[in-house]
């Protein structure tokens, strides 16, 4: 009776490459899931931010707590800290969409009497809440691994182990293409996060698979520095996310192309001389407040600067471009020639020191005891010079050119 020979090394290694194939054909098609999964829970009429949050937080928590289990059991089977490592980052990842969940249902609720200008900022809120814990977990399991470096387990792995690593890769893949998709409907900063960490647990599974495949085929036990990449990679993952979330709570510079419509449909008014000082600010992502400065003959009247500041605002609200719109008018004497003189040589002057400023909104205040010289300067961020060396200079400027007029100047910067 011939005794069945045990399969070799490289015969494991042909049947995960089948199954793994196999695998692979079943999941790489899932693009009508996602879509299957949309048109299932996203009715008709309803498909608002909050809809799409929810139907993401649900699909985020049921995979990552199914990846969780099982790699939780393949990591006690195998001793392998790697896969514990990874199974730690997938709960955290589940756990993660149960903040993202209640992130978007509070972003969702209409504003109230409390928070007049709505909740959109939960969103963010969640996500850097996420951000925090992945950075958190990849701290500890950094530690773990150095440890396991130093004292490295025993692993007891199988071609089984390779699969379930595999399944976790595919799934992680199509997670991370399924955030991408409801990111880009509905311009969510928070969801494109989830979806990076998703792209970057596909590296992380896949160095604990490298740690798999060198013991099961070469005998050779790198779990530890596999389970210190692994958290490296969430580390900057985690960084990422966070910074991409924190920077509308802190206040980001709006969107340059937005900031130029509006100056387009201001300028595109008759009479508008100037606009400047467009501030824009977000309460999440589908509530904008911006107020503006626009430069008017002081020669027309209240009723006519009023009338053309209300159709920019309902114009520029009807667009779509925010959703509430304050517009201040500043009144230019275009026939004063002493000031067309001074707004001259101020300008002229201050290029000499940054070609990058600019002045605006010059106007004299002439009374019985004195004549003031009003302005704002436009200075970069980047400036050297601070404000209280650039006011020297320009009161002296302001001096040489007008003895005994006195100066009020505000600084601004762009």
């Amino acid at each position: 009776m011939q005794v069945p020979q045990p399969p070799s090394g490289e015969d494991l290694f042909e049947a995960s490459q089948i199954r793994t194939l196999e695998l692979f054909h079943i999941l790489v098609y899932t693009e009508p899931m996602t879509e299957l999964l949309i048109k299932l829970f996203i009715k008709k009429g309803h498909d608002s931010r909050q809809d799409y949050g929810v139907l993401a937080g649900i699909v985020g928590i049921i995979c990552n707590l199914l990846l969780t289990g099982f790699k939780i059991a393949t990591g006690l089977i195998t001793g392998a800290v790697s896969i514990a490592t990874d199974a730690v980052n997938n709960l955290s990842d589940a756990i993660s969409s149960i903040v993202t969940l209640v992130g978007f249902r509070i972003s969702g609720k209409p504003a109230n009497r409390k928070h007049p200008y709505g909740h959109g900022r939960a969103e963010y809120l969640a996500g850097f809440i996420v951000a925090a814990a992945v950075i958190a977990v990849a701290i500890s399991l950094f530690k773990e691994s150095v440890e396991n470096i130093f004292a490295p387990s025993e692993l007891d792995v199988s071609i089984t182990t390779i699969v379930i690593l595999v399944v976790s890769i595919l799934l992680k893949l199509w997670m991370s293409l399924f955030y991408t998709k409801i990111a880009k409907k509905i311009s969510s900063e928070a969801m494109m996060a989830t979806a990076v960490d998703s792209r970057s647990d596909c590296i992380t599974t896949g160095m604990a698979l490298v740690s798999v495949i060198a013991m099961l085929f070469f005998k050779v036990n790198i779990d530890g520095y596999a389970g210190a990449v692994v958290a490296v990679f969430v580390a900057v993952s985690g960084f990422k996310s966070a910074k991409d979330t924190i920077e509308p709570l802190l206040g980001k510079a709006p969107d340059p192309e937005l900031i130029k419509e509006i100056e387009a449909e201001a300028l595109s008014r008759e009479g508008i001389l100037n606009v400047h000082d467009i501030m824009i600010h977000e309460y999440g992502h589908d509530f904008k407040i911006c107020s503006m400065h626009i430069e008017l003959p002081s020669s027309m009247s209240l009723t006519e600067a009023h009338t053309i500041a209300d159709s920019i605002e309902r114009r520029v609200i009807e667009k779509g471009l925010v959703n509430e719109m304050s517009i201040h008018v500043d009144p230019i004497d275009l026939d004063d020639s002493e000031l067309n003189e001074l707004k001259t040589a101020i300008t002229d002057y201050i290029r000499t020191i940054d070609p990058a400023m600019d002045i605006h909104d010059c106007r004299l205040i002439r009374s019985e005891h004195h004549t003031r010289l009003v302005f704002e300067v436009l200075k970069p961020y980047e400036s050297a010079k601070t404000d209280e060396e650039l006011q020297e200079l320009l009161n002296a400027k302001v001096t040489e050119l007008r003895p005994g007029y006195i100066t009020a100047i505000k600084f601004e910067r762009v």
